[in-house]
């Protein structure tokens, strides 16, 4: 891990708020900040990032929240698990545990689900939500939002599947208690996300009956158990995308939401740029282009409560190859996506920080920072940034940070540590 000097932490401090509005005494002395990190169901498998890992790195103990992606909605209109076997049927052995103890033929649950309750016993202070939706699994979303009886349903089977715990197969109630609440990841009401979703213009109406509809279950739910169930949802940063989709009174229902904060540019594009900046950088390509500013703007001018916006930031990076023409790559042509283990264009924070032969870059009055070699440019989020971007966060009044995701950092949760430092509250 790079050590981050003193200077660099100043340099950080003053870029944070510089050409900022002051933050109000009220703004600048919230009680205490959410860091939501989500980890991925499928990342137990190919990328072998456990539940364990997030206790041992150190992750877990500076974490309030955890979402749990993803589950899908079916055509039916109802709430499902995509893989049974990784939420409560695998077996998990001593090395694997959060606890240090192998699973057993015959325990009443097993999989990811019963990790995060190791994980929750460790942490009791920790929150973990169930993330419905997601880039794939938002196909459905808009049909079982579209009336009164279709909303009802699908937030009653979500209910009765992730926070009653009744699983198919296992006792009544097995998994009761194991989830806080439910996150939703409807990408996006009213406009278009993966290929082939249906959208609707009513999107946007829907997406704010759906919440008060899960409100309203869940607070049900809790005058029966006396129990607190968390709302949350995962909104897009592009102004065009807010408009279509979403209204200013949603923040009635939600306890906080957060905002995308990545993807701004991407390999998909035939020029490097930033990904995560908080500002338009200088020189930017684009009118009108991307940022966090921007998208905290937009959702303020809906009259969403500060303390209720919680900014995503990216551990994982974009990058371009064949990029010529630039004396430090950034908004530079590039013949394609780099090479990356999972999937060309994006890599791993925990894997770029070790590429060698790269000079790492930054635009510290923006807030970004990107890798290049003179062939290759990766644009990251590194600890700096990141303390950074949690200097921000304050200096507007905002509610925390939110990470995609708990795999991209490295075994020492260096990206989560310096959220955790720049956010820390007494």
């Amino acid at each position: 891990m790079r050590v981050l000097t003193r200077r660099l932490i100043a340099a950080a401090a003053v870029a944070a708020v510089a050409s900022t509005a002051v933050a109000t005494p009220a703004q600048a002395s919230a009680k205490s900040y959410v860091k939501v990190g989500y980890f991925t169901q499928w990342g137990i498998y190919g990328r072998d990032f456990q539940l364990a890992d997030v206790q041992q790195s150190g992750a877990a103990s500076r974490l309030t929240h955890i979402n749990y992606a993803f589950g899908p909605v079916t055509a039916d209109g109802l709430c499902v698990s995509a893989d049974p076997w990784a939420d409560w049927q695998t077996p998990f052995t001593a090395e694997n545990s959060v606890d240090g103890v192998a699973d057993v033929a015959g325990q009443p649950i097993s999989g990811n689900l019963n990790q995060i309750a190791e994980l929750k016993k460790k942490n009791p202070k920790l929150r973990v939500l169930i993330s419905l939706g997601g880039w794939t699994g938002s196909k459905y979303f808009s049909d079982a939002a579209l009336t009164d009886a279709s909303r009802k349903k699908l937030v009653s089977s979500c209910v009765d599947l992730w926070i009653k715990g009744n699983l198919p197969g296992l006792p009544a109630g097995v998994a009761a208690g194991v989830l806080d609440g439910i996150d939703l990841d409807w990408e996006w009401p009213g406009s278009s996300g993966e290929v082939g979703n249906v959208i609707r213009p009513e999107d946007k109406q829907n997406f704010t009956l759906l919440t008060e509809e899960f409100r309203a279950q869940l607070s049900a739910l809790s005058r029966t158990t006396k129990k607190r169930y968390d709302l949350t949802a995962f909104l897009p940063a592009a102004p065009v995308k807010v408009d279509a989709g979403f209204e200013g009174k949603i923040f009635k229902y939600l306890d906080f939401a957060t905002v995308q904060g990545y993807d701004f540019h991407g390999s998909w594009e035939a020029r490097t740029n930033q990904q995560s900046a908080l500002r338009v950088p200088a020189g930017a390509p684009d009118n009108p282009d991307f940022s966090s500013e921007v998208a905290i703007n937009k959702w303020l001018s809906l009259g969403a409560p500060r303390q209720k916006l919680v900014l995503g930031v990216p551990y994982y990076s974009q990058g371009w190859t064949g990029v010529t023409g630039s004396r430090n790559g950034l908004f530079a042509p590039a013949t394609g996506p780099a090479p990356g283990k999972f999937a060309a264009g994006t890599e791993d924070y925990k894997t770029v920080r070790t590429l060698p032969g790269f000079k790492v870059h930054r635009d510290l009055k923006s807030g970004h920072a990107w890798l290049y070699d003179g062939t290759t440019f990766w644009t990251y989020d590194d600890p700096a940034v990141l303390l950074q971007k949690s200097l921000w966060i304050r200096s507007k009044g905002l509610g925390g940070a939110m990470m995609w995701s708990l795999d991209g950092d490295d075994a020492n949760a260096s990206l989560t540590k310096a959220i955790a430092t720049g956010l820390w509250t007494p």
